[in-house]
């Protein structure tokens, strides 16, 4: 049986992801018709983001599922009008660039390698860096991208501790969870990757309280989300010293405004929310197996907590 698919998103994005889902549907043998114009009783499955036009689920009587394009669902996990089953996008490559970017940052800060690239002609610091294993290293949060950085940064030798909400376990991760694992998370470490979902519970989770428990000098990774860091207070620690270095990819409002303190404090990267995207040719796959998955009869993968809001 044919079933339609709503690709709800900006038009633009449409000549990017028609191809690839389609041809991803196909593969799998689904017989869907995708398109954006579909009257909503008319609907199956919509490929969502949550910056399109549609706001209001109601009228989707046949829904069966929306697929979230991006991996973050924090503005739409809370729409009292979605009933149905809610997917976040999980995909190999989403993955792979968000684990580059973080090695990437987190290296560079391990070696200092800002001193060598900015040094002045005729300077000649030789100082070398820790080894790995001499590095501490937290990842906030361990979802599917946590986990994944963790591991790598764990095989590279950093030694590595993970946090998460609830109770994990992972090979060569030091595995902590809740309040007093928040705190020892963070007790003393030197670099820290946040990958946090944006929930009222995550908010500044990075604040003056805990930000004092780092090692001083330390840098913090945020490509998370922006409401994990207490702004005021990041800026604070690191006009004393006792953070070293911020590289941001997300913040609270986007794009930054040019006039914000982070484009012009000499010990802040910002990067443009590009430390991980959603590639059409990989995405398609996860959209079309979910889809597959609803018309077998077969539980969807990467489904919300919405009680937990990620």
């Amino acid at each position: 049986m044919m079933v339609n698919v709503l690709f709800a998103a900006r038009p633009e994005r449409w000549s990017y992801y028609e191809a690839p889902i389609r041809d991803s549907l196909a593969e799998l043998g689904v017989e869907a018709d995708l398109g954006m114009d579909f009257a909503p009783p008319e609907v199956d499955y919509i490929v969502y983001a949550p910056n399109s036009a549609v706001q209001d689920f109601t009228p989707f009587n046949r829904l069966k599922a929306v697929l979230n394009l991006w991996a973050g669902v924090e503005t739409v996990v809370g729409n009292p009008t979605l009933t149905v089953p809610l997917a976040r996008m999980v995909d190999p490559a989403l993955t792979q660039g968000m684990v580059e970017w973080v090695t990437g940052h987190a290296l560079r800060h391990h070696l200092g390698m800002d001193a060598h690239i900015h040094a002045k002609p005729g300077e000649w610091v030789a100082k070398s860096p820790p080894v790995a294993w001499e590095r501490k290293v937290t990842v906030l949060g361990l979802g599917e991208l946590g986990r994944a950085c963790a591991s790598t940064l764990a095989k590279i030798g950093f030694q590595v501790t993970g946090w998460s909400q609830s109770a994990k376990r992972l090979d060569a991760v030091r595995c902590l969870d809740g309040p007093d694992g928040l705190t020892a998370s963070l007790t003393g470490a030197e670099i820290v990757v946040l990958l946090l979902p944006d929930t009222p519970q995550t908010e500044n989770t990075l604040n003056a309280r805990t930000l004092a428990l780092l090692a001083p000098g330390a840098a913090i990774l945020n490509p998370g989300r922006g409401p994990l860091i207490d702004d005021e207070a990041l800026l604070a620690a690191l006009n004393s010293g006792q953070i070293g270095h911020a590289t941001l990819d997300t913040f609270r409002t986007e794009p930054l405004p040019a006039d914000h303190p982070y484009w012009h404090h000499p010990n802040v990267t910002v990067t443009p929310h590009v430390a991980s995207e959603t590639r059409p040719a990989w995405s398609a796959k996860t959209i079309a197996e979910n889809i597959r998955r609803g018309e077998a009869g077969e539980p969807f993968l990467h489904l919300v907590d919405r009680a937990r809001g990620y």
